[in-house]
């Protein structure tokens, strides 16, 4: 399916998808992705949407492993904030169907205002394309059909 007639060539675009891969600038990839809308692509090693972890979420929003304090919560610390810099929102495409994310492994990013959202992966796909060209700050990871859950 072609997403996407003409494309900004400066920023990166899903130009097509297909059942065994996904274009981006109109260039195949055959594996998991993931990318914003300038820099990188890079390839997502996560073979299924139940694979995914808070690290692999840190991760794609470019975020450094925190070290944390135990005894922080003596201090009535403020839920950490969202560094400068960070996505507003992280799409996650999960293949065929739409699998939801354990709270346990999306809360610490939501905590900070960084919004997750879990969808097929042909819809994260379009929304992606749409919130990028609306100059939002987004990040997607993309599973193949083939590689899904």
């Amino acid at each position: 399916m072609q997403l996407q007639s003409e494309s900004n060539p400066a920023l990166n675009t899903v130009t097509a998808f297909r059942d065994d891969h996904i274009e981006i600038n109109e260039t195949p990839y055959a594996h998991a992705v993931y990318f914003a809308p300038e820099g990188e692509i890079h390839e997502w090693k996560v073979s299924s949407a139940a694979d995914i972890t808070t690290a692999d979420l840190r991760a794609i929003a470019g975020l450094k492993e925190e070290k944390r304090d135990p005894m922080a919560f003596l201090d009535n610390a403020a839920a950490p904030q969202k560094p400068a810099g960070a996505p507003e929102v992280i799409l996650i495409g999960t293949g065929h169907k739409q699998y939801l994310l354990p709270a346990r492994v999306t809360a610490p990013l939501l905590n900070m205002g960084i919004g997750i959202e879990s969808m097929s992966t042909q819809a994260a796909a379009r929304t992606y394309n749409i919130l990028m060209s609306e100059g939002r700050r987004v990040v997607v990871a993309l599973l193949p059909y083939k590689e899904s859950a």
